[in-house]
C-alpha cells in the first residue's frame, strides 16, 4: 500500500533522479540554533546521472515483483487491532496553557477529544530538547541507545561543535579535466539517531508508514512507507538557516546570530538601480569551490514606494513589508546541472537607503539537490500535489526576528504560512492512507512560543519598549485555537476503527535569563584561559585545555576534560566520579542573586539518566535550569567574556531547554489508556502492540493499553 499513486511516480521518479546529485561535506558555520550546519556540497557527473536513472527505471520497472515479494515474505502472523493509527505532533505545546484554554473554553475540539479518550501530561526526555526527545519517541529508548543528547555533541580531538544528528564525510577523490574536477565517489551521508524507529519495525511486518517532518530524520529512514525529512536538513549554504540581507546601508556587514549582509551595487543606470549576487553551495566541480551565484537586480520607485526586482530571472513587484511567494533559483554549477532551491523576498526599506531581506534558501523540493525523502521522488510528488513548501529543517527564520531585520507580522505570516503547508501534505497524506500509520509534527506551536513568549508574561526583559499589535500578543494563544481547528478537522476524517494520538514533545516556559556556564567555571577554578586571551574568541577558543577539568558546550550539557578521551584531557578517570560530586554539589541551586532566585535546580550526572551502548558519546552533565533561565546566547557559542547571568533581550524569549521536570508535554487519545504517567518513550511500543506486533527487548518504554484493553479493541 502507498499513498504516492504510481502514475505521479512514473513523472517524478526521473526528475528526482537527476536532481538527487548533490550531498553534503563542508560545513559553514552559523548560529541557528547557534550550531554549525550540516554543510553542502555539489556532487555529479553523466556516470552518476545514467546510473541513477537507470536504478530509478528500473524500480519502476520491478515494482510489482518487489510488491508480491514483500507480502509474501512479511504476511503478518498476528491480526492489528486497529486499522489507522493517526499521531498529530504538536511541538512544544504546553499543558499549563492548555489547561487555561480548556478551562476557559478556548479549545473545544481536545476538550472533545479528551472526553471521548484521554489528556494526560507526558514525560519528556532529559534534556527536554526536540532532537532528543523526538528520538525516545520514535524508538521507545532512552538517549543513551539512540545516540542524540543535544542538538550538539562535540569533537573530542578538537573540541569543536558538531551537529549531533548527521555525519558529513568530505569529497576526498576527484579526476581532473581541465578547470573541472570530476568526483569519484559520494560523500559520506550518514544520520547518527540509534535504534530502529517503530516504522521501520511495522514496515518489517508489511504495514504501511507515512512520517511528515518528525525530527532527526535526514537523511531519510529506509523503510516501507514514505517520509519527508524534518530537523538538521540545511539550506543550500548548508547551515541550518542562513537569511540574506542585501543592503546600500554600509557597516560591519555582521549579523551576531544566523544572517548574512550583502552590499548592493549600482549597475550604472542611476542611484535608483542596483545589483548583486545571490549566493549559493560552493562548486565541487572547480578547484577552490568558488560559490555558485544567480543574478539579483532591483529598480527602486521611490516616489510609488515600491521596487520591482528580477531574482535569477524571476520579476516581482514589492512594498516594504511585502513578503513574496516561493521564487525558484536555479545556481547553475556545470554543463547540464544545477542546484534548485526556494526563497521568499521582502523588501525592509525604501527612503534613504533600500533595503531586501531574503529568507534562508531551501532545498526545492520538486528538484530536491539532496535526500530528504523517502522514496526519493516523495518530495517531489508532494511538491507537485500541493505546491512549493520549505524544505529547511528549522523553516520558521527565528534570526531575522533577533537580528531586527524582520518584524512580528513578517514571523507570524512565515510560521502562518508553513503551517499551512504542513496542513496540506498531512491531509493529502491521511486522505490516501487506507491502513497503517501517519506520523506528521507540526512545528508552529515551539516557534511562535519561542519568539513571543515575551507578550505572555508581564515585565519580560525582551518586550521591554515594544508595543505590540493585538494580534501579536495574543499569537500564542491565537496558534492553539489554531491547533484545535486542526485537531477537530482530523477528528472528522477518522472511522470507529482509527486511534488518534496528539501528542507534544515537551512544554515551554520563559527564557528571562541567559547563564554563561563556561564563565562560571571560569572563575570557580574548573577552567582556564591562555595566557593574554579574554574569552572573546567563540568555540572556546581561548581555552587552555591543559588547565582546564570541565567545559560546556551546546545547550544543555557540560563535559569533562577526560585524560584518553578528549585530545587534551587533563582528569583522571579514577578522579571523574569525585569531581562529578563536587561539581553537582555546587552547581544543583546555584543562585542568580541579582534577581534573588534559583538558576539551576539541579546538575544531573548522565551515568544516572542514561543507560545504553551510546553512552560513552554523551555529555557528562545535563544542566536543569530553572523557570525563567537557559544557557546564554553567548555561552551557548563558547564566548567567555561574559557576566555569569545577564538578561536575554531577544525576541526569543521563550524556551523549553530546562529541568524536564518542569515541562512535560501533552498527551490526548482518542481511547482511555491504562497508565496515568505516560512518557514519549511510551509511544513506539504501543503502536506496535495496536498492530498486533511485540516490542523489542531494547525499548524501555511500554504500551498504554493493558491487554484487557486491546482486547476491547480487538472486539
Amino acid at each position: 500500500m502507498t499513498d504516492c499513486p504510481t502514475r505521479a511516480a512514473r513523472t517524478v521518479a526521473r526528475a528526482g533522479a537527476l536532481a538527487a546529485l548533490l550531498l553534503i561535506a563542508d560545513t559553514l558555520p552559523a548560529h541557528a540554533y547557534v550550531g554549525p550546519g550540516a554543510g553542502f556540497a555539489l556532487l555529479s557527473s553523466l556516470s552518476v546521472v545514467l546510473v541513477t536513472t537507470l536504478i530509478a527505471f528500473a524500480s519502476l520497472l520491478i515494482w510489482p515483483f518487489r510488491t508480491l515479494w514483500r507480502m509474501f515474505r512479511h504476511r503478518r502472523k498476528t491480526k492489528p487491532l486497529i486499522k489507522r493509527l493517526v499521531v498529530v505532533g504538536l511541538d512544544g505545546q504546553d499543558p499549563r496553557l492548555t489547561d487555561r484554554f480548556l478551562a476557559e473554553g478556548k479549545l473545544p475540539n481536545l476538550k472533545k477529544l479528551s472526553e471521548q479518550g484521554c489528556y494526560h501530561r507526558i514525560r519528556t526526555t532529559y534534556p527536554s530538547v526536540s532532537p532528543v526527545a523526538w528520538s525516545s519517541f520514535a524508538t521507545g529508548t532512552n538517549p543513551g541507545k539512540h545516540n542524540i543528547f543535544d542538538f550538539l555533541s562535540r569533537d573530542p580531538k578538537t573540541y569543536l561543535p558538531m551537529l549531533s544528528s548527521t555525519r558529513i564525510g568530505p569529497l576526498e577523490k576527484f579526476v581532473k579535466i581541465g578547470k573541472w574536477r570530476i568526483p569519484l565517489h559520494k560523500p559520506e551521508l550518514t544520520l547518527l539517531r540509534r535504534s530502529k524507529p517503530f516504522w521501520t519495525l511495522l514496515g518489517e511486518a508489511n504495514i504501511w508508514s507515512t512520517v511528515l517532518r518528525v525530527p532527526i530524520t535526514f537523511p531519510p529512514d529506509k523503510f516501507y512507507g514514505a517520509q519527508l525529512g524534518a530537523m538538521s536538513i540545511p539550506d543550500l549554504l548548508g547551515t541550518q538557516g542562513t537569511f540574506l540581507f542585501f543592503t546600500t546601508r554600509r557597516g560591519d556587514g555582521k549579523f551576531q546570530e544566523g544572517g548574512l549582509t550583502i552590499p548592493f551595487a549600482t549597475n550604472g543606470k542611476g542611484p535608483d538601480h542596483f545589483t548583486a549576487n545571490v549566493p549559493g553551495p560552493g562548486n565541487t566541480f572547480l578547484d577552490g569551490e568558488p560559490a555558485l551565484e544567480v543574478p539579483f537586480s532591483a529598480t527602486v520607485d521611490r516616489a510609488a514606494g515600491k521596487a520591482k526586482l528580477n531574482v535569477g530571472g524571476e520579476e516581482l513587484e514589492l512594498v516594504p513589508g511585502q513578503l513574496s511567494d516561493w521564487v525558484k533559483l536555479e545556481f547553475p554549477a556545470a554543463p547540464g546541472v544545477k542546484v534548485a532551491g526556494l526563497v521568499r523576498v521582502m523588501v525592509t526599506e525604501i527612503g534613504d537607503e533600500f533595503s531586501v531581506y531574503f529568507t534562508p534558501i531551501s532545498i526545492d523540493p520538486e528538484k530536491p539537490a539532496m535526500p530528504i525523502s523517502h522514496p526519493g521522488y516523495y518530495s517531489t510528488y508532494l511538491a507537485k500535489k500541493i505546491g512549493p513548501f520549505s524544505t529547511l529543517g528549522l523553516a520558521e527564520d527565528t534570526w531575522a526576528l533577533n537580528e531586527k531585520v524582520t518584524d512580528d507580522a513578517t514571523f507570524w505570516r512565515q510560521s502562518f504560512d508553513i503551517d499551512g503547508e504542513r496542513r496540506k501534505m498531512f491531509f493529502a497524506a491521511l486522505d490516501k492512507l487506507r491502513s497503517g500509520s501517519l506520523v506528521c509534527v507540526f512545528d508552529g506551536t515551539d516557534r511562535i512560543q519561542h519568539m513571543f513568549w515575551r507578550y505572555l508574561e508581564d515585565g519580560h526583559p525582551a518586550a521591554a519598549g515594544t508595543n505590540p499589535a493585538p494580534e501579536h500578543k495574543n499569537a500564542i494563544e491565537n496558534l492553539y485555537r489554531e491547533n484545535d481547528k486542526l485537531v477537530g478537522e482530523v477528528m472528522e476524517k477518522l472511522g470507529k476503527d482509527d486511534l488518534l494520538m496528539v501528542v507534544s514533545d515537551h512544554g515551554f516556559t520563559s527564557f528571562r535569563r541567559g547563564i554563561n556556564l563556561n564563565r562560571w567555571l571560569l572563575e570557580n577554578g574548573y577552567l582556564a584561559l591562555k595566557e593574554g586571551r579574554t574569552g572573546s574568541g567563540d568555540w572556546l577558543q581561548d581555552v587552555d585545555w591543559s588547565r582546564t577539568k570541565v567545559y560546556a558546550i551546546g545547550l544543555c550539557g557540560m563535559y569533562l576534560n577526560l585524560k584518553g578521551r578528549e585530545a587534551q584531557g587533563i582528569v583522571d578517570p579514577k578522579d571523574a566520579k569525585a569531581l562529578k560530586r563536587e561539581i553537582i554539589e555546587k552547581m544543583s541551586g546555584l543562585r542568580d542573586e541579582e534577581r534573588n532566585e534559583v538558576a539551576i535546580t539541579e546538575l544531573f550526572d548522565c551515568d544516572d539518566i542514561w543507560d545504553g551502548p551510546y553512552v560513552r558519546e554523551a555529555p557528562d552533565f545535563i544542566v536543569g535550569y530553572n523557570h525563567g533561565y537557559r544557557i546564554s546566547w553567548d555561552g551557548a557559542t563558547g564566548i567567555i567574556d561574559r557576566p555569569v547571568f545577564e538578561d536575554n533581550v531577544k525576541a526569543w524569549s521563550g524556551d523549553h531547554g530546562v529541568d524536564p521536570r518542569l515541562v512535560p508535554g501533552v498527551f490526548f487519545c482518542s481511547r482511555k489508556i491504562d497508565r496515568e504517567e505516560p512518557a514519549l518513550w511510551d509511544i513506539a511500543p504501543t503502536a506496535l502492540k495496536l498492530f498486533g506486533l511485540s516490542a523489542p527487548a531494547h525499548m524501555e518504554g511500554s504500551s498504554l493499553f493493558q491487554d484487557s484493553t486491546l482486547q476491547e479493541l480487538r472486539s
